[in-house]
């Protein structure tokens, strides 16, 4: 700081003297009248060691009556500069009117009784009773995700030691698909205050296809698609499970958000992040150590091939509805997923017959089939479906997924007590590197900003304990004075 003299004519230390003066009559000067020199303050670059000075650079009726707190950048410039109607203690007052901005989503909202100069006391991470009802909600839904999500795998693993169809098992349970909006608007008139018709709902529903409503031409243009890539995706997930272990298939399911990420960069053009691309290669790499893990037989290579064709069903799924129908609200997802089970029953009926009568999925008696078996999967699976398309009204869409990765060691402990699984050192790391890459994919797209946010006032919020460790150690009287009146020279 090379400057020893301001216009003026007053020298650096005449003038900061003459500014603490009270001056009610004359009102300060605008920032207009020193403008050259506040371009040449534009382009100063100040050390961090003159930025902890600056701190303790204040007047003595800023340090009594005003907040102890860094003082705005205008205050600085007009008390060093040493401008004769300036008022600290009138520029504080305006700042504490000065309504607080919210924070932003890496930062926590500060209470009541933070401290001032941008220290919070230590309650400051206080949560409110909202958030505490969405954690709730969220433990919530995350069990009932992965135990919808294991027990369905496993009742499926158990269906299939007594009736070996597959196909005839993924039309029967999407055949329930028919209760999503019988269900939605039983919701909707135990909730909402303006309660309509079902017609009058299922016309404004079926606004989200487009101006004409569900026409044929739609239903067969923007459904039907959709109801095949549901019936591979779950048809070749539960034949799968006939070839492989179910600690397997659901681990190997997850890499269906890998592939979600990779279609969305392509065929959407999302923005490309580094550390979503490492989550697909560690992804891919997994795959490649599960298929390890059994020595490369047929019966593991097929089924792991299955589940990864069902998690690419799943991802196309996904990026084709948003891609052809954008977002959709929770009465318009619900009529979407009902005309999916229409579209089951209507046009997919007829392929289990063909595999009946052709023995392809034969069974001798339907008094042999496990009706309960079948219901049952077929009510976890609706669960499933109806939590993770609807949850996300009480609580984080993250936490949703959090509950498709810990259904993995659910199956594994039930696979380690009722089946000859191996857990060698192959198939561990394999598990753990493609629940890795699950996890990065969760990351939200700022999350870099956010950390860089979170350090950097982590490193400011030391500083700050060091520098006030450090003034309460000087209690005489020498060190009062250097605080009160600190020394510019260089």
């Amino acid at each position: 700081m090379g400057i020893r003299e301001f216009p003026g004519g007053a020298p650096r230390g005449k003038s900061i003297a003459v500014g603490m003066r009270r001056s009610p009559d004359v009102s300060p000067r605008r920032l207009s009248d020193i403008s050259p020199q506040l371009r040449q303050l534009k382009y100063l670059v100040v050390d961090e060691a003159i930025k902890e000075d600056l701190k303790w650079s204040r007047s003595v009726e800023d340090l009594t009556s005003g907040p102890v707190g860094l003082t705005s950048i205008e205050e600085r410039i007009l008390r060093i500069t040493g401008y004769y109607g300036y008022q600290p203690w009138a520029a504080s007052y305006k700042r504490e009117e000065r309504p607080r901005d919210s924070p932003g989503p890496a930062e926590a909202q500060a209470p009541a009784g933070a401290e001032a100069g941008g220290r919070t006391s230590p309650h400051c991470w206080r949560c409110s009773r909202a958030q505490l009802k969405k954690m709730f909600w969220g433990v919530a839904v995350v069990l009932c995700v992965c135990s919808s999500w294991a027990g369905s795998t496993q009742l499926a693993k158990l269906t299939f030691r007594k009736f070996d169809a597959p196909f005839t098992l993924t039309w029967f349970a999407t055949n329930w698909n028919f209760l999503f909006f019988p269900l939605y608007y039983v919701g909707h008139v135990c909730k909402s205050e303006e309660k309509q018709s079902v017609r009058q709902r299922y016309r404004e529903c079926c606004r989200f296809f487009g101006d004409n409503g569900l026409t044929l031409k739609v239903f067969f243009t923007k459904a039907a698609p959709f109801g095949v890539l549901w019936t591979l995706t779950n048809y070749l997930y539960l034949h799968a499970i006939k070839k492989v272990n179910t600690t397997d298939v659901s681990v190997l399911f997850c890499c269906n958000k890998a592939f979600v990420f990779l279609l969305s960069w392509i065929v959407l053009r999302d923005r490309f992040m580094g550390v979503r691309i490492v989550a697909a290669i560690l992804a891919i790499a997994g795959i490649v150590m599960m298929t390890y893990a059994d020595g490369f037989h047929s019966h593991s290579v097929i089924g792991i091939a299955l589940v990864v064709g069902s998690a690419s069903m799943s991802a196309l799924y996904k990026v084709l509805f948003k891609l052809l129908l954008g977002s959709a609200k929770f009465g318009e997802a619900a009529l979407f997923l009902s005309i999916l089970g229409v579209f089951n029953i209507f046009f997919i009926t007829c392929i289990p017959v063909i595999l009946y009568f052709t023995k392809v999925e034969y069974w001798s008696s339907f008094d042999d089939i496990p009706w309960g078996n079948l219901c049952g999967f077929s009510v976890l699976l609706l669960t499933f479906n109806i939590v993770l398309n609807f949850g996300i009204a009480v609580t984080y869409p993250t936490l949703m997924s959090v509950g498709i990765v810990l259904s993995v060691p659910v199956n594994a402990v039930v696979d380690h007590y009722t089946s000859k699984i191996v857990f060698n050192g192959v198939r561990v790391i394999a598990i753990i590197i493609i629940g890795l890459g699950f996890l990065l994919l969760l990351l939200p797209e700022e999350w870099d900003v956010w950390l860089i946010k979170l350090l950097t006032r982590l490193k400011v919020r030391k500083k700050e304990e060091t520098a006030e460790g450090g003034a309460d150690l000087g209690s005489g009287p020498q060190s009062k004075n250097r605080r009160a009146r600190p020394s510019f020279a260089r």
